[in-house]
């Protein structure tokens, strides 16, 4: 442990800071134009979680791992056990239970939002359906996004579709454990262009609202317009301690699944900087769940899951260097330049010595995407699905 106060600071931070992984990351992937399939992406749920075991081997702050129901858990509720003992073989947990309610035919027209009660309740139940997994599992967190919406004017009623949101996440709330919560995620169009039932975090706000104490908003980085201030909307939910956890992206427009920094590591220096100015300002921390939401096409899976997760813990670390007592009388006094200088001290620093001396204290590898490419985990992994995943191509085409 360093000596010098603003090191002490630093290393305290990253002994904070972790970020969950996606298990949907390692699988193939594609857009609505075509897939691309990469020889050592996984192609079960247990090679995703070896996989994400492996990341987490590499980098030392990615301990558990998003599932999705239907990709993850196939045989639903009695996949449970053996899901868990993947992640127990491979030294990660099940973190947050992403419903999925988007997939299947029946969603054509919304799922909570759906004019027809029976599918509505189906919906329902399988999301009632993952709180039970969550629960055997010991996961914390339900993320919830919804696809529904419409996509021409006067198709849908638009009220009564936000009542029966409302009633459908209120009854999901009262079967939760005490210890879960319901993370509501918003996006402002794709796949409904006329209008999306959960469209901004105001909406997506009212419904946590509503859905009660344990609910909370969801902020995914790519879910924006272009020129939104996501800082502000973060900002805005703490204040109202109504900010539960982030899936954290890039973007160029609007939802974008570019690697984390790639765009605008300003941008995610920004937020990090709000959550602990929030933090330093109210004497507590910030219950936020960390978690990255992306999948590659082209970059190799496991290598940009690294390449994200160590980006997102050096822009943490420049987030931590700001000298928040220094900013607060600037920003009193209206001292526009010395304020903004805080921010841009800090970014500019680089904390890539203090990592290492960190990695290197913890047992880890100074360089964690060296040591993955020297590992021959890759060449392995390749070999091994390679003639899977090729195989997946022919059914594709």
């Amino acid at each position: 442990m360093p000596e010098a106060p603003r090191e002490q600071a630093l290393w305290k931070s990253l002994d904070a800071f972790r970020i969950e992984l996606p298990s949907w990351g390692f699988a193939n992937t594609g857009t609505r134009f075509g897939k691309f399939i990469q020889a050592a992406a996984a192609t079960n749920t247990e090679e995703k979680f070896r996989d994400a075991g492996e990341v987490h081997r590499c980098t030392g702050i990615c301990p558990t791992v998003a599932v999705h129901v239907l990709w993850d858990f196939p045989e639903g509720l009695q996949s449970t056990d053996e899901v868990k003992g993947y992640a127990a073989k491979y030294g990660v947990g099940i973190g947050a239970i992403n419903p999925n309610v988007f997939q299947d035919q029946e969603y054509k027209y919304g799922s909570l939002g759906n004019p027809e009660p029976q599918i509505r309740r189906a919906a329902l139940q399988h999301i009632l359906d993952c709180i039970e997994i969550g629960k055997q599992t010991g996961s914390r967190d339900i993320s919830l996004w919804f696809a529904d919406g419409s996509n021409y004017p006067g198709t849908a009623n638009i009220r009564h579709r936000k009542k029966w949101f409302e009633e459908g996440l209120r009854e999901s709330h009262a079967k939760l454990s005490p210890t879960q919560r319901l993370l509501v995620e918003y996006k402002p169009f794709e796949p409904a262009f006329y209008h999306t039932d959960i469209a901004d975090w105001g909406m997506a706000l009212l419904l946590a609202r509503a859905a009660g104490p344990r609910a909370k908003v969801l902020v995914d980085t790519g879910h924006h317009y272009q020129a939104q201030n996501i800082e502000q909307v973060v900002t805005w939910l703490l204040s109202e301690d109504m900010l539960g956890g982030f899936h954290f992206n890039d973007r160029r427009y609007a939802d974008d699944d570019l690697t984390l920094g790639s765009i605008d590591p300003y941008q995610v220096f920004r937020i990090f900087h709000e959550i602990l100015y929030f933090e330093w300002e109210t004497g507590r921390r910030a219950d936020i769940a960390y978690m990255i939401d992306q999948s590659h096409n082209l970059k190799s899976k496991i290598e940009e899951m690294i390449q994200t997760a160590t980006t997102a813990q050096e822009l943490y670390a420049k987030a931590t260097l700001v000298d928040h007592a220094r900013l607060a009388r600037h920003q009193q006094k209206c001292e526009l330049v010395d304020a903004e200088e805080c921010l841009k001290e800090a970014f500019a620093t680089d904390v890539r010595p203090v990592i290492r001396d960190w990695r290197r204290a913890k047992g880890l590898s100074e360089d964690p995407l060296a040591a993955f490419r020297a590992s021959g985990y890759l060449e392995k992994a390749s070999a091994e699905r390679g003639k899977k995943n090729a195989a997946s191509l022919a059914s594709y085409a």
